[in-house]
């Protein structure tokens, strides 16, 4: 991963290789340190009025994500703070320390009228820092306090931690966890995904989920044509046996400086796909490597997106899975007040 300009930068950088640095030092470059700043914002609730998702508000806790995830949509946001798309968005992480504290105050807002927020929507809430952090976990206390409805989506296998709170939410309809598994390929799943919980892992976080009685949907996210589509059947297949309820999917998207980014890693570690694959992916983008319209930008356009969608249908039908809802229950919200104190009535 390179660690190219953000598009709002005036000046393009371009690391060269003149042949003096393998002399100068006798061992491998050092690894590239990761730093956690404070993100200062003064509220944690995003909105959003996609038609594409089932909901309306989300909150993630960090920006930048340790996962390194090649395809992560979220990496362009780093250039809004003047660092790189690439290895800045893996490396140079920000978290928010306030957000309990800023939730339970937009909560108790009169204004505020609840419906299901969704945890991680940008970047991963259980990335690796949030091992000693565990932001989201507090996060997950104060809407388990004001009984508000929430649902998690998550790539990694520390979910399963916060099973005693997320439960008793999920016994009252009020809670679910979606799963993100892209490939069963452990190969292809660590090039893809470097830092994010190994295959058999989520599988495993799936599994004692539902063992729990929380429901559990499986994103398998992003369909790539020429590298992870044909293990469309067993993902579902493999997905269900771990417990998911239900099933979707999304194909790859390559906004702004990710297209660049992923014709590189296609290089680096797929040269001899890299020109079928980014045909396949124009071939679903009218010939464009992204296109961002609602309604065609998570499932892309033509024949073989098409395919795509006609074979998880089918597979769903055949493990008598469903497709994403968040049908989650609104109804025993309790407002905070301001100070943090629950209302009497």
């Amino acid at each position: 991963m390179s660690n190219i300009d953000g598009r709002f930068e005036r000046h393009v950088h371009q690391s060269v290789d003149d042949g003096w640095i393998n002399q100068l030092l006798d061992d491998e470059p050092p690894r590239i340190k990761t730093t956690l700043g404070i993100d200062s914002a003064r509220s944690v609730i995003t909105r959003n009025q996609s038609p594409d998702v089932p909901f309306d508000r989300s909150i993630n806790p960090y920006r930048g994500c340790e996962h390194g995830c090649v395809y992560c949509f979220a990496r362009p946001t780093h250039a809004y703070l003047g660092l790189s798309p690439g290895l800045d968005f893996e490396t140079k992480l920000f978290w928010k320390p306030e957000a309990p504290a800023l939730l339970r105050k937009q909560l108790s807002a009169r204004s505020y009228s609840p419906a299901p927020l969704v945890i991680g929507t940008s970047t991963d809430p259980y990335q690796p820092v949030d091992r000693d952090k565990q932001l989201t976990r507090s996060i997950i206390g104060v809407l388990s306090d004001c009984q508000h409805p929430f649902s998690i989506i998550t790539k990694s296998a520390l979910v399963t931690r916060d099973i005693d709170l997320i439960a008793p939410m999920a016994a009252q309809n009020r809670a679910s966890v979606a799963v993100s598994v892209t490939s069963l390929d452990h190969r292809l799943s660590n090039l893809l995904e470097p830092r994010a919980s190994a295959p058999h892992r989520r599988l495993d976080a799936i599994r004692k989920l539902s063992d729990a009685d929380i429901p559990v949907t499986v994103l398998c996210a992003p369909i790539i044509p020429g590298l992870n589509d044909m293990e469309i059947e067993n993902l579902v297949a493999a997905v269900h046996d771990a417990g998911a309820t239900s099933v979707s999917h999304i194909v790859i998207r390559l906004p702004l400086e990710i297209a660049d980014l992923f014709e590189e890693w296609l290089e680096a570690n797929y040269p001899n796909r890299k020109a079928k694959v980014m045909s396949l992916i124009r071939q679903m983008r009218d010939g464009e490597r992204y296109q961002s319209e609602f309604g065609t930008r998570m499932r892309g356009t033509g024949p073989i997106a098409d395919l795509i969608a006609t074979r998880f249908k089918a597979a769903r039908k055949k493990h008598g899975l469903i497709g994403r809802s968040l049908d989650l229950d609104c109804s025993g919200f309790k407002r905070p007040s301001a100070d943090g104190q629950m209302s009497l009535f």
